[in-house]
């Protein structure tokens, strides 16, 4: 009987999708996007061997670099267009959400609604050209000492490679940032983050089938391989889980009597996340990461002494690189929850419209409490997204899996995911919505 009506709403869902022009449109505009995003990836920088920088890369892939092309979708390993991906816009990004919490002026703008946000996303615009340009610049110099023993990475260094470099880098970035926008206004789901979706997936498969060689050659013994599986489908599992997650606060709505007819009294639910911030943290602390990590490796062995040990305490599994990926993730969990959700907003809003929280009194009191319990949910989420983050690390240094498998990925992958069916969702519904006010209405009119 259960499996009938799930078959029936199957379905249901089925045809609603069927007649959904508008939900189809939007779906295939955003493949085609993603498309275009992923053949950008195959076109070279001018002037750059692709050989030489296969294989420099594969020499000093490990690290920080292989997550960066891992978010790149291997754009960075092949020096294309690319290269720097969405990540100055995402630095930007988060420059512009720390000046609203910093300075009186952006916080005012914030607050004038839809035309101050237009400025910030403005001005962010702005800071992601200058993040760009000073990123690419720093690159085309790198590339220009890089040499194998293929030969040198560069065909003709001089200032024209690095202004053609740095004009093409600041050119992909740019359009990465219009289309993911565009993806957003016209498509389905987050623009930044299915661009960033579509690279891990598309590097995954190649990951995988990299591991089954090695399995092959006796490099990776069957069992590790069997256990890194069972160890993907269990991450996917929690994250599925703890993202499904939520501490329901009960709210409560008094009775009121307007003439002879009571109104009011009942209840309701205010939803609390465990991960407030979702894949936010763990993103911007590796875009924070990027520039000095990707300038070290760039110049190990030919640059100041310093940047050496830089790159020494950086790599896979040193204690100082955790320990700064940790930070900065708890940072971001707290700080992202903080500009999402405001504990004295909220209580301001419930007692103007009468609700309260059982057992507590309205106004001050209810934002403690809200503050309080999000404040130990937060904790619960750092603590989870540095476990998932951390865990691709302890398994490159101590089993010597061969790509950056693990959390980080996984978290994006299932997190996107979740969000764009939940979008799909809400777009069947509301097309399911205007069929029913449309049918009512014709029937408004026979009748």
């Amino acid at each position: 009987m259960a499996s009938a009506a799930e078959q029936l709403a199957a379905n249901m869902n089925f045809g609603v999708f069927a007649k959904a022009t508008e939900l189809k449109k939007r779906l295939w505009f955003t493949l085609g996007a993603l498309i275009v995003y992923r053949l950008g990836t195959y076109i070279p920088l001018p002037g750059i061997d692709p050989m030489v920088m296969q294989d420099i890369f594969q020499r000093n892939s490990g690290g920080i670099l292989g997550m960066f092309d891992m978010f790149a979708g291997g754009a960075l390993s092949r020096m294309t267009i690319f290269a720097l991906n969405i990540m100055p816009y995402i630095s930007a990004s988060i420059i512009m959400q720390l000046m609203t919490s910093i300075s009186p002026q952006m916080e005012a703008l914030k607050k004038e609604g839809e035309s101050g946000r237009k400025k910030i996303n403005q001005y962010t615009r702005y800071l992601t050209v200058v993040i760009t340009i000073m990123q690419a610049y720093g690159i085309a110099v790198g590339l220009e000492g890089m040499t194998s023993s293929v030969g040198a990475a560069v065909h003709d260094p001089g200032m024209f490679f690095r202004f053609t470099t740095v004009v093409t880098l600041v050119g992909g970035t740019l359009f990465l940032m219009w289309l993911g926008e565009q993806i957003t206004a016209r498509g389905v789901g987050n623009g930044i983050s299915l661009i960033i979706f579509a690279g891990i997936v598309a590097q995954l498969p190649i990951a995988l089938v990299h591991m089954l060689d090695l399995g092959r050659t006796g490099a990776l013994s069957p069992l590790v391989i069997i256990g890194i599986m069972v160890l993907a489908v269990g991450v996917i599992a929690f994250i599925v889980f703890i993202e499904r997650a939520q501490r329901r606060i009960l709210i409560q709505y008094p009775k009121r009597q307007q003439g002879n007819k009571m109104f009011g009294g009942e209840s309701s639910h205010l939803p609390l996340k465990i991960n407030t911030p979702g894949v936010i943290p763990p993103i911007f602390a590796s875009s924070i990461l990027l520039l000095p990590i990707t300038l070290a490796q760039f110049t190990a062995g030919q640059g100041p002494e310093w940047l050496t040990t830089v790159t020494a305490l950086l790599g896979h599994g040193q204690p100082l690189y955790m320990a700064m990926y940790a930070g900065l993730i708890a940072f971001f969990a707290f700080f992202y929850t903080a500009v999402v959700f405001n504990p004295e907003d909220t209580a301001d809003n419930l007692k103007k419209y009468g609700g309260f929280v059982p057992g507590i009194r309205p106004g001050k009191n209810t934002s403690e409490y809200l503050d309080y319990v999000l404040t130990r949910l937060t904790a619960v989420g750092a603590l989870y997204l540095i476990f998932i983050s951390i865990l691709p690390e302890l398994l490159i240094s101590n089993l010597g899996v061969p790509f950056y498998f693990g959390g980080t990925s996984l978290l994006i992958v299932v997190t996107v995911t979740l969000d764009t069916v939940a979008q799909i969702q809400s777009h069947l519904l509301a097309h399911q919505y205007e069929g029913l006010i449309k049918k009512s209405k014709l029937r408004g009119k026979r009748g």
